[in-house]
């Protein structure tokens, strides 16, 4: 394809999908602008409705709480008060995520008027490559909840308390989250395939009291034994009080040499007998109790739910405390009013429970719908595993990662031709910029008339700022408009909002799940420093993004701090692959900036893994011409290296920050945490390369 001109060209992108006139009948945003429209509000469009979400965002946020029908015990009051980073929500407020997620916020349809707790549905598919599918209702979920909640009861587990999982994406883990939520214990989650150091340098930083855990896993048809790992990270947490295991697969039984203790241990202090510490325990240990016996602890709004960690790229992840009220807000209103979640809805997204996605996931349980839980390689035994689970489960949102779209699209792949996707609404894709190739082959080889919700947020905020819906248009190459609630901008350096080139990505008043700031930094001077001392009192993601003027869609170009500047033009990273990506000779890139401060220019170091051997020959002049063209002449690569993979993290992201602090010289394991890279022998590569490119 020809690569489309930067951001700012002449020509608007080209129309993937016009925007209906009136929200399609039938979606949960259709209820809502009908429910508005009776109090007295009228929107000819998306652009009028968003300007009100956010010129009154009291109204807004007050509506959406009401309209969506959040089980909330407190008496009726402010919604907002105070300016970032200090504000308070919705202070009246007496809420529980859990009891929200278990018997579904009042309203799961567009036009009921109250929902009710089902019993029989299905509230999460698993699918593992460890063991046999399994579907639970409604009813066993939650008598799963009472039973792990009573455990956590016996082990001294309430309000405060931290409960940490290092948990494959399976019921168990969403059970635990839940149970851990009910008694207004703070959860943080990670997955299994970290290592004991990735580990302890999230899990670290809370003194949990509980550790739920697996001892191991399958993985592309080979069992991954993880019991070495999980004794390291017991004995790196020498405040826990109990280790749950949880039985997965293969490894059923507790791990050797591990004695078999129950919670009747947890009493042995109190008749002068130490206990012993940490207590190892089955999850089979919890009491078998029915779904009426589940109970909940009412907390304030801003009462810390979970935590969730950054990616770790340059440093020790950030913890993130993020509260009951923050998450029922916003993945109410993200859920329904964006991904038209409902009780008769289907969710299927590709994630792992160390990943912002995670909690979304779980979160559509508000509606009362079907969650698709999937734990394995997801490519194996072939690509197209996760188009014939959407077939086979009747998926009717279906969320996935750019690369996998560009990876189905290199091989060929027509999923509308090949699989019954009759059931399909809406496909989502979050994680990392897509090329234009990805929307291209999107609108050819899905089933015509999606929505294609292609967002961009963040873990910070575990939501998206950008995205489309039932009512936007979407354009190749873009993400459709900010969303509702969310008062996003491009700021120039000076702090001015700028149409048609690329700025800083700003959110210039509060959003409801915005953390209340991070784990230990009780006077939030790091939270302060992360996200507000650029612009005081605006919050500054560190994402570059460009609004146009023509359509009002937006596009990530990469991470401000990774911008590609070459004599004051400055690029974005996406802007780049857009071009590179674009060549049927590679396959993927991964382009950075290096050492600008030397001689005011620096080197602009390309790595290209090559779709095949024959295009190698000449790649290095080829890929020189298609940039000088594409993009610009001064943004042709200093250096291109062929490389057999590209550094990313396990949710994706390519590590470009990384990888720069790697080819300037400082070693793979101080520039980002290796556990966190999917492929550790990538960023192994780049340092070879980076010893041989800086001068001696």
């Amino acid at each position: 394809m020809t690569a489309r001109p930067a951001h700012g060209g002449d020509s608007a992108p080209r129309l993937m999908r016009p925007a209906p006139d009136r929200p399609p009948a039938g979606t949960m945003l259709a209820g809502y602008v009908e429910w508005l429209e009776q109090r007295g509000h009228r929107f000819e469009d998306y652009a009028a409705l968003h300007r009100w979400s956010v010129e009154d965002l009291p109204g807004f946020w007050a509506s959406a709480w009401e309209y969506l029908g959040v089980r909330d015990h407190g008496d009726p009051g402010p919604v907002l008060s105070g300016t970032m980073p200090h504000c308070t929500w919705f202070p009246a407020a007496r809420v529980n995520y859990a009891e929200n997620a278990l018997l579904g916020v009042e309203r799961t349809r567009p036009g009921d008027g109250g929902g009710t707790a089902p019993g029989d549905r299905a509230a999460i598919v698993s699918l593992s490559e460890s063991r046999e599918r399994q579907e639970w209702d409604y009813a066993r979920l939650r008598a799963e909840v009472a039973g792990v909640q009573r455990l956590f009861r016996q082990l001294g587990v309430g309000p405060g308390d931290r409960v940490v999982g290092m948990m494959p994406n399976v019921p168990e883990a969403a059970v635990a989250f839940l149970a851990a939520a009910s008694l207004g214990a703070v959860w943080a989650g990670c997955s299994p395939e970290l290592g004991p150091t990735a580990v302890l340098d999230r899990f670290g930083q809370l003194e949990p009291t509980v550790l739920v855990a697996v001892s191991g896993y399958r993985y592309g048809g080979r069992d991954i034994d993880r019991s070495s790992v999980l004794d390291a990270v017991v004995a790196g947490l020498p405040g826990l009080r109990a280790v749950v295991h949880v039985p997965y697969g293969s490894f059923g039984g507790l791990p050797a040499p591990w004695g078999h203790f129950t919670v009747a241990d947890v009493t042995a202090e109190a008749d002068g007998t130490p206990a012993k510490a940490p207590l190892r325990l089955s999850w089979r240990d919890a009491p078998r109790v029915t779904a009426e016996d589940v109970e909940f602890t009412t907390v304030p709004f801003d009462h810390p739910l979970c935590v969730l960690f950054s990616s770790g790229t340059t440093g020790a992840p950030k913890a993130l405390v993020h509260t009951h009220g923050g998450f029922l807000a916003e993945h109410a209103k993200n859920g329904a009013l964006s991904w038209d979640l409902q009780d008769t809805s289907v969710m299927y997204w590709a994630t792992t429970t160390s990943w912002m996605v995670w909690n979304s996931l779980v979160s559509a349980l508000l509606f009362q719908g079907t969650i698709v839980m999937a734990d394995g390689n997801l490519m194996y035994p072939d690509i197209s595993w996760q188009w014939r689970t959407a077939a086979r489960e009747g998926v009717t949102l279906m969320g996935v990662s750019p690369a996998y779209l560009m990876t189905c699209r290199a091989e060929g792949l027509r999923p509308a031709r090949d699989h019954d996707l009759s059931a399909l609404r809406q496909v989502g894709a979050s994680g990392s910029p897509l090329p234009d190739a990805g929307y291209e082959w999107v609108a050819e080889c899905l089933p015509p008339g999606i929505v294609f919700n292609i967002g961009s947020g963040g873990t910070d905020v575990c939501t998206g700022f950008v995205q489309s819906g039932p009512w936007c248009s979407e354009w190749v190459g873009e993400m459709s408009a900010a969303a509702l609630g969310v008062d996003v901008v491009a700021y120039d350096d000076a702090g001015t909002p700028v149409l048609d080139r690329p700025g800083e990505l700003v959110v210039r008043q509060p959003m409801p799940s915005m953390p209340r700031g991070l784990w230990g930094d009780d006077a939030v001077t790091r939270y302060r420093q992360a996200y507000f001392d650029r612009f005081p009192g605006v919050w500054t993601h560190g994402d570059l993004i460009q609004f146009r003027s023509d359509t009002g869609s937006c596009a990530i170009s990469g991470r401000s701090d990774a911008t590609l500047n070459r004599g004051g033009i400055r690029a974005g990273t996406a802007e780049y692959y857009n071009v590179v990506e674009a060549m049927p000779e590679v396959e993927e890139a991964l382009v950075v900036h290096v050492d600008p401060e030397r001689d005011g220019t620096g080197q602009l170091v390309l790595f290209v893994v090559p779709a095949g051997a024959d295009g190698q020959s000449g790649l290095e002049a080829r890929v020189g011409v298609a940039v000088r063209e594409g993009l610009s002449p001064r943004h042709v690569p200093d250096v291109v290296r062929i490389v057999p993979a590209v550094p990313r993290n396990r949710t994706g992201k390519k590590l470009e920050i990384p990888v720069k602090r790697v080819l300037e010289g400082v070693p793979p394991e101080e520039a980002t945490s290796m556990d966190n890279v999917a492929d550790p022998e990538s960023m192994r590569v780049i340092a070879r390369i980076g010893r041989d490119l800086r001068p001696a």
